[in-house]
């Protein structure tokens, strides 16, 4: 699966830019996954649901299906590596042409910083190689040999579907291939 991260600190922006470009490259006909990274222990299942029960009694996968969303929750080993984490699900996301995360700094994959000079954080990116873009329009701190202004969505665009060598949208593909 093709993913980038979209990273950056808290209120930098991260969530709008992947909204942004999710509705870019959909428009551009491309099949976009998403997911939201969290560092946070969250229950995404509710407690005491009958899901959740099955999930307690050792259920390897647990699946909800409702008229609007189908989900599966897939219990993970807390000492596995996160990058075994999209492995798994990655057949689940064989029909998107891309995955963007929002979040996860640890990541292997190719990262784009979201940075706003107002919000009073330092940026990542001086610390981390992977960040191979910072999205800002403000002057960075540190020199980065590639920005773009937040406010040029498009380009941001381009930039991932070179990046991640995208052809054209599996919906545009002919059949077999």
């Amino acid at each position: 699966m093709k993913r980038i991260h979209i990273v950056g600190r808290k209120n930098n922006g991260k969530t709008q830019l992947v909204v942004d470009l999710v509705a870019e490259l959909s428009r551009s006909g491309y099949r976009v996954a998403t997911i939201k990274h969290t560092h946070h222990r969250h229950e995404l299942d509710t407690p005491g649901k009958d899901s959740w029960k099955h999930r307690q009694a050792g259920a390897a996968m647990v699946g909800v299906l409702s008229h609007q969303l189908s989900a599966i929750f897939v219990p993970v080993d807390a000492s596995a590596g996160g990058e075994d984490r999209y492995r798994l699900i990655e057949p689940l996301l064989a029909s998107c042409d891309l995955l963007l995360v929002e979040g996860n700094l640890a990541t292997e994959a190719p990262k784009i910083e979201v940075w706003r000079a107002v919000v009073g954080s330092e940026p990542i990116y001086p610390g981390d190689p992977g960040v191979e873009m910072v999205v800002s329009d403000d002057d960075l701190p540190d020199p980065h040999p590639l920005q773009l202004p937040r406010t040029n969505v498009a380009a941001i665009a381009e930039w991932i579907i070179a990046r991640l060598g995208l052809t054209k949208p599996l919906g545009q593909r002919p059949l077999g291939s």
